[in-house]
């Protein structure tokens, strides 16, 4: 065997060790994931957002930033989701604010849920967002100009945002959010299991998947 053959073979041979060892390494990440997610506690709180029947069961967990665009992007696939499945699927938001004033923006969303609003105000932060989310100079207490239509008693949610009770469920969504390795948004979980790859596709097959399993369709 010439040097060139013994060369290009023991490439192949390391290429394929390495593609091997990634493949193992993220399969075992993806365990370790999916063992923690199995606790649900760590999915959802008690403040947790939620849409769609209590009794659905299938579950998606998104971890959002409202300042995200691709967040904003995906909103309306995920509630297609569910309206293409009626009933069988509900919907957890939890708090991932990795921009910059993004806390703020969900300490106004956690005002408005007390008002029932938190639906409504989200729906207006994602549309408003290409102005007060502007990356590098982000001013999301401009925010607040783009919630009239929305039917929320501003001046009560800007004393109720100032809560510590809010910044308290920020907190607890980020630390679960680096227990579960998520670490961009959005991240989804369906019924626990994390999206291994990150895409609408993908999230469709997942749920669909986990509809037909736990529907016996």
């Amino acid at each position: 065997m010439n040097k060139k053959l013994i060369v290009y073979v023991t490439g192949v041979l390391l290429l394929a060790l390495f593609g091997v060892a990634a493949y193992l390494l993220e399969s075992q990440k993806t365990a370790g994931i999916t063992e923690i997610a199995s606790d649900p506690s760590i999915m959802k709180r008690y403040y947790s957002p939620t849409m769609g029947p209590a009794n659905a069961k299938v579950t998606i967990v998104e971890f959002f930033d409202p300042a995200c665009e691709t967040c904003r992007k995906f909103h309306p696939y995920v509630k297609q989701l569910m309206e293409s499945n009626p009933g069988r699927v509900n919907v957890v938001m939890r708090y991932a604010p990795f921009h910059q004033g993004s806390d703020y923006v969900v300490k106004i969303l956690e005002a408005a849920k007390m008002q029932g609003k938190f639906w409504e105000t989200l729906e207006a932060a994602y549309e408003a967002q290409p102005f007060w989310a502007q990356h590098g100079n982000p001013q999301p207490q401009s925010l607040w100009s783009y919630l009239g239509g929305v039917g929320l008693d501003i001046e009560k949610a800007k004393k109720d945002m100032q809560s510590l009770m809010f910044e308290k469920r920020i907190q607890q969504d980020l630390e679960d959010a680096r227990a579960l390795q998520v670490t961009k948004t959005p991240s989804f979980f369906v019924n626990g299991k994390p999206l291994k790859t990150f895409g609408y596709r993908q999230l469709k097959a997942l749920v669909e998947s986990e509809v037909s399993d736990n529907y016996h369709m």
